[in-house]
């Protein structure tokens, strides 16, 4: 049982680097105007709430199965997913505005961010790789 808790959430963590690693790719085609701010925004909005779900997902297998320090670990992201959807002020198009984005460094801001989640996402992919082989081994 406990391996097979870690094996999906090591699927889940790889899943999550991906969309880290797309974030930061459609955020500098913005920077380096490759593509225009409509056309990158819509195509991070359309991965905000995977990614929200992703992140739940992680932790609630992980309270599930009673691992409380990585549960404890996965929780502020989860948390700060959860708030960036819930507070998307009215009439912007999602998280990412075209609008807006160019507005006061939110650019940068959100390059760091998927920077930030990128280096967690890797740093729970191989937590759960030891500890998924760790429970192979045990059983």
């Amino acid at each position: 049982m406990e391996a097979a808790v870690f094996i999906l959430s090591l699927v889940d963590c790889c899943a999550l680097i991906f969309l880290a690693v797309y974030f930061i790719i459609t955020l500098s085609d913005l920077e380096c105007d490759y593509i225009n701010a409509r056309a990158c925004c819509s195509k991070l909005n359309r991965w905000v709430v995977p990614e929200l779900v992703g992140q739940v997902l992680a932790a609630v297998l992980m309270l599930v199965s009673l691992h409380w320090f990585i549960f404890l670990l996965n929780l502020p992201v989860a948390a700060w997913n959860m708030y960036r959807v819930l507070k998307v002020p009215m009439g912007n198009m999602g998280v990412f505005d075209p609008t807006e984005i160019h507005n006061r460094g939110q650019l940068k801001s959100h390059m760091k961010e998927s920077m930030i989640k990128l280096g967690f996402h890797l740093l729970c992919f191989f937590i759960y790789l030891y500890s998924m082989i760790l429970a192979l081994i045990n059983d």
